[in-house]
C-alpha cells in the first residue's frame, strides 16, 4: 500500500447490516406535522444542490437553473435559496456569473466524473480549471476500481492531491456507494475520504443505481459522527441520486438528527443533489400554506 498513512488507519469495524437497517427502517417511521413540518421542508431547500449533469447542457439551461436556485418560488419570500447548483467544468463560467452576489455556490463535478477513469494528472488540473472558473465546491469521484482492488493508500493519496487542488473550494468526495456492493466497503471508503481532507462525503454520481438509500447515509452519518467525536472536526454528508419526494426529504433530515445532532442540521453540513426533488417539497409547502395540492406544471421544469 501507498500513501502516508499505514494500513492499520484504513481499518474499520465490520458493519452488522441487520442492526443498520432496523434502525435506517425506525427512523423512517417517524412523524412530522404542522408547523414542524413546513420547517423541515424549508430546511430540505435551503440544503439543495441543484444539478445538471447531461450532455444536452447548454449556457441558458445553467443559467434557468441558476434562476430557480436563487429563488425557488419567486411568490414567496419565506422560501430560502438553495445551497447551490452543480454543473459540469465547461459551465462552471457561466453559473458563476449568473449567481454572482447571491450566496447561492456553484459545485462542479471533476477528476473524469462519473467514471473517474482518466489519469491523476488530467484530474488535478480539470479540478484547477473549476476552481479558476469560479467553482467554489468541487465534488470528486474517488477511483472505484483502485479501492476494490484493495489500493486503499492509492485513493487516499489521490483525495489529498484533489484536495491541495481545491484551494480555498470544499471538496465533495463521492463514494460512488453503489458500485461499493457492500457496507462493510462504504464504511471504510467514508474514513479514507475523511481522513484524505474531505469536507463532505457523498453517497453517489446519480448516473448508477442504487444511488442515495437511508441505511448508506445512515452508515456514511455515523462515520462522521465517530470522526467528530474522535478529533473534534466536522465533515459533512451529501445525500444524492433518487431522493424525488418531500416525504423522502423529511425522512433524511431525521437520520441527519438522530444520528449526529441538530448541529448537521444546516446547509455546510448536510446537502440533497437533487434535480427532480424541489417541485414536491415546494407543492407540499403551497399544500401546508392553502390546504390544496398544486399541479406540477405550476412549477417550472428547470
Amino acid at each position: 500500500m501507498s500513501g502516508s498513512l499505514s494500513p492499520t488507519e484504513f481499518r474499520v469495524p465490520p458493519v452488522d447490516a441487520v442492526a443498520l437497517e432496523t434502525r435506517a427502517a425506525d427512523l423512517a417511521t417517524r412523524s412530522i406535522k404542522k408547523d414542524a413540518k413546513v420547517q423541515g421542508l424549508k430546511l430540505a431547500i435551503a440544503m439543495m444542490d441543484l444539478t445538471t449533469l447531461e450532455g444536452m447542457d447548454s449556457a441558458g439551461k445553467v443559467r434557468q437553473l441558476c434562476q430557480k436556485a436563487m429563488a425557488p418560488l419567486p411568490s414567496r419570500r419565506d422560501i430560502p435559496s438553495c445551497a447551490a447548483v452543480c454543473v459540469y467544468p465547461d459551465l462552471v463560467k457561466v453559473a458563476a456569473q449568473a449567481v454572482a452576489g447571491s450566496g447561492v455556490q456553484v459545485a462542479s463535478v471533476a477528476t473524469g466524473f462519473p467514471s473517474g477513469r482518466t489519469d491523476r494528472r488530467t484530474k488535478l488540473r480539470e479540478v484547477e480549471l473549476a476552481v479558476r472558473a469560479g467553482a467554489t465546491e468541487i465534488d470528486m469521484v474517488i477511483d472505484r476500481g483502485a479501492f476494490l482492488s484493495g489500493r486503499y493508500g492509492s485513493v487516499y493519496d489521490e483525495v489529498c492531491a484533489v484536495k491541495d487542488a481545491c484551494g480555498e473550494a470544499h471538496l465533495k468526495v463521492i463514494l460512488a456507494t453503489g458500485e461499493l456492493k457492500t457496507y462493510d466497503n462504504v464504511r471504510r471508503a467514508s474514513r479514507i475520504a475523511i481522513l484524505g481532507g474531505a469536507d463532505f462525503i457523498k453517497t453517489s454520481t446519480g448516473k448508477v443505481s442504487p444511488a442515495s438509500t437511508r441505511p448508506v447515509v445512515l452508515l456514511m452519518l455515523e462515520a462522521v459522527r465517530d470522526h467528530y467525536l474522535e478529533t473534534g472536526k466536522m465533515v459533512g454528508v451529501k445525500a444524492a441520486g433518487g431522493i424525488r419526494s418531500a416525504k423522502d426529504a423529511l425522512r433524511y433530515l431525521v437520520l441527519v438528527a438522530e444520528t449526529c445532532g441538530d448541529a448537521w442540521l444546516s446547509p455546510d453540513w448536510f446537502r440533497f443533489g437533487a434535480s427532480s426533488l424541489l417541485n414536491d417539497v415546494l407543492m407540499q409547502l403551497e399544500k401546508q400554506r392553502t390546504g390544496r395540492y398544486q399541479r406540477g406544471t405550476d412549477f417550472s421544469t428547470d
